[in-house]
């Protein structure tokens, strides 16, 4: 016989509704598909950037590079100051891969040696430009009126000045030459640009509603800057601060190439480069090592500001 127990039975005019049984509701509401939360910006930037190649590649470099710097012994028991005149100009030996400079000394050991002083540089400089640079920039940018203006035009006066020359001319006038000092200089004439990144991010998050409402609970305005503001401007930041740790690796290295960076007894590619320019032509590859070294330093932090910039970018991802 048919199942009638769903059967409208109210006479014409007077239709109403059935409930089916208790456990036909259940299995209703189990076969809805619920989704998840939604997650937070740097979940979906960490999930993405762990499934491209160029991420763990650059990783993988940087790691290295920090390895060498901080921890020269693992990769070479030679002093890279160990320098023997008898050996000048020669090939590669037994514990020396990579031959002798024209002073005798090891181009494995020195290229090894040489991340320390070029990644301290370059890691001072970029917290010292972080640092200076998001005070300023976003103090611009969340109070505005007169001090925005101000501070802007502070920063384009210093961001007129070209950056490597201004680094010369100041490193030309001083002495006493360390990593310490070349950071500053660097730092000094450096901060502009993220300055500017910093106003920019600082004024596309204030007029949000959460910004609001923290107002709305009496929280005062550095701290709504510092709690709320800040944090959900930092992308642009870390992007930025990838990429010039490059840059001021870079800049470093041509500093000292040019004889007014760090000391000659520091060992740096940048000094390396100056050196291996006198036997360029009848030994090339003491200039190829530490040129090598120092283009896949700096392109490491270059790729992996990208991989970040395009993880951090909503707009990339959906492209």
């Amino acid at each position: 016989m048919p199942d009638n127990r769903y059967e409208n039975t109210s006479r014409p005019g007077q239709e109403h509704f059935v409930a089916p049984p208790e456990d036909v509701r259940v299995g209703v509401v189990d076969a809805v598909d619920t989704s998840e939360a939604p997650s937070s910006l740097w979940g979906d930037a960490w999930r993405d950037m762990r499934h491209r190649p160029l991420f763990w590649a650059s990783a993988a470099l940087i790691v290295l590079v920090i390895l060498m710097a901080t921890i020269p012994s693992l990769f070479t028991s030679t002093s890279p100051t160990e320098c023997h005149l008898e050996s000048s100009l020669a090939g590669p030996a037994a514990g020396h891969i990579f031959g002798f400079d024209k002073q005798g000394c090891d181009i494995y050991a020195r290229a090894i040696y040489g991340a320390r002083a070029s990644v301290t540089v370059g890691v001072l400089s970029t917290v010292f430009v972080v640092v200076v640079g998001t005070i300023i920039g976003s103090i611009a940018g969340y109070f505005g009126g007169w001090l925005d203006t101000l501070l802007s035009r502070f920063t384009d006066i210093f961001f007129a000045v070209p950056f490597v020359l201004a680094a010369i001319v100041i490193m030309s006038l001083l002495q006493n030459r360390n990593a310490l000092v070349v950071a500053i200089v660097l730092a000094t004439f450096g901060w502009t640009s993220i300055a500017r990144i910093t106003r920019g991010a600082v004024l596309g998050v204030k007029n949000n509603e959460f910004i609001t409402a923290a107002k709305a609970l009496g929280m005062g305005r550095l701290a709504i800057l510092a709690k709320h503001v800040l944090p959900n401007a930092a992308a642009p930041i870390i992007v930025y601060a990838t990429v010039a740790l490059g840059t001021f690796i870079v800049a470093e290295a041509t500093l000292s190439f040019l004889g007014i960076g760090l000391p000659t007894s520091t060992v740096s590619w940048g000094g390396d480069l100056d050196k291996a320019q006198v036997s360029i032509r009848v030994a090339p590859e003491i200039m190829i090592y530490p040129a090598t070294a120092l283009a896949l330093t700096v392109l490491s932090f270059i790729m992996m500001g990208d991989v970040v910039r395009d993880a951090l970018d909503p707009k990339a991802r959906k492209r």
